[in-house]
């Protein structure tokens, strides 16, 4: 066995042990994973996905205290068990004819207490203990997700500097979207936002609208299950100093928070700081406007921070902080590190703004100012 995969195999056994000392917590004879993100977690980075608008994957695995099964049809079968590895790793395949009752579930389940990640017509909800799984990060999963947020990194560049004034969001997000998969990342969220919509839409979905000088690109890109979220901002010609001053509050705040971020505080901590540090920048209500992101894993945001995650900060956690103004965003995606924060999703050449944080400087995108055409 070489190096990968017994690294593989040591992944993929605590992860049934997690799951089997979940269920004996949680009272349950079994747990149903059918959310691709919970699939790609417990398979060590397979995905299972066809329909990136579902939340679920065209297979499910179940995990008994003696067994663990891939449940599919013969479409999917033959592909989780080659290509995403899934024979090697030793699960039991329960295959359904893709024109037949799909069964497999109801006669594994019968008669068997059942946690789920989701809506299932019998089972015990899981999914808040399923996303807290899902976001404690091993040291494999951290080498994916460096890999995957200088994959995300350089796809913003490459989509942003082929901007120009005159394209449609619509473009613009083909841009995005073109430059995501072919550096082997699925688009999963792709926002543009330009000129007064960045005012006044925080999750402004591409439109026919052209762009005259300002644009707000945001990605979340998945690889192996797992999710990283960046956002940039840029601007055609001198940057009015209305969006210049939102931009280095917005920065200053995300500052604040990668650096609040830290074992020993909990989620709830940091959220609490936020608030704070919006106030005290002049902007007190606008944290109400938007989410303050989360805790990161295989969904862009396992946990959304509010005053009532108490659940702790520590090593090997990723969050993407996204505060927010009208008009202006800060987002990257980092990584819990023992000794400090790492940024995992910088843009290449990006100019960045020097924020002072205690005895800290943390350097925080500003907007990229382009020459007009």
């Amino acid at each position: 066995m070489d190096i990968e995969t017994a690294a593989i195999q040591n992944e993929l056994e605590n992860k049934i042990n997690s799951l089997r000392h979940l269920m004996e917590a949680s009272e349950v004879d079994a747990v149903l994973l059918q959310r691709s993100s919970s699939f790609s977690w417990a398979t060590c980075g397979a995905d299972p996905h066809i329909n990136t608008a579902a939340s679920d994957g065209a297979a499910m695995l179940l995990i008994t205290p003696s067994e663990k099964y891939v449940l599919t049809d013969n479409i999917e079968a033959s592909r989780l068990e080659q290509e995403e590895g899934l024979f090697l790793q030793g699960w039991t395949f329960k295959v359904s004819p893709w024109y037949g009752p799909d069964g497999a579930a109801r006669v594994l389940t019968s008669g068997r207490r059942t946690g789920t990640d989701g809506l299932y017509p019998v089972g015990k909800d899981l999914s808040r203990e399923l996303a807290w799984l899902r976001a404690q990060l091993s040291e494999n999963e951290t080498a994916r997700f460096r890999i995957l947020g200088e994959l995300c990194g350089k796809s913003m560049q490459e989509a942003v500097y082929s901007i120009q004034p005159g394209m449609s969001e619509y473009e613009i997000a083909g841009l995005l979207s073109g430059a995501a998969e072919s550096n082997g990342v699925q688009a999963v969220v792709n926002l543009v936002g330009t000129d007064e919509r960045i005012f006044n839409y925080r999750h402004p979905i591409p439109t026919a609208r052209k762009l005259d000088r300002y644009a707000m690109v945001v990605l979340c890109g998945r690889k192996w299950g797992l999710v990283c979220s960046v956002t940039r901002l840029v601007h055609f010609g001198a940057v009015p100093e209305e969006i210049r001053s939102r931009t280095r509050a917005v920065a200053e705040i995300d500052a604040f928070m990668i650096t609040r971020t830290r074992p020993g505080r909990t989620i709830a901590d940091v959220f609490s700081s936020t608030q704070q540090a919006y106030s005290r920048l002049g902007y007190p209500g606008e944290w109400q406007n938007h989410h303050q992101g989360g805790l990161a894993g295989y969904e862009p945001r396992e946990i959304v921070a509010t005053q009532d995650t108490h659940q702790p900060v520590a090593v090997g956690q990723a969050y993407a902080w996204n505060p927010s103004v009208s008009g202006a965003k800060s987002e990257d995606t980092i990584l819990v590190e023992p000794w400090a924060n790492e940024v995992l999703t910088e843009t290449p050449g990006w100019p960045m703004l020097e924020i002072r944080i205690d005895d800290k400087c943390v350097k925080r995108p500003d907007i990229l100012e382009r020459d007009s055409v």
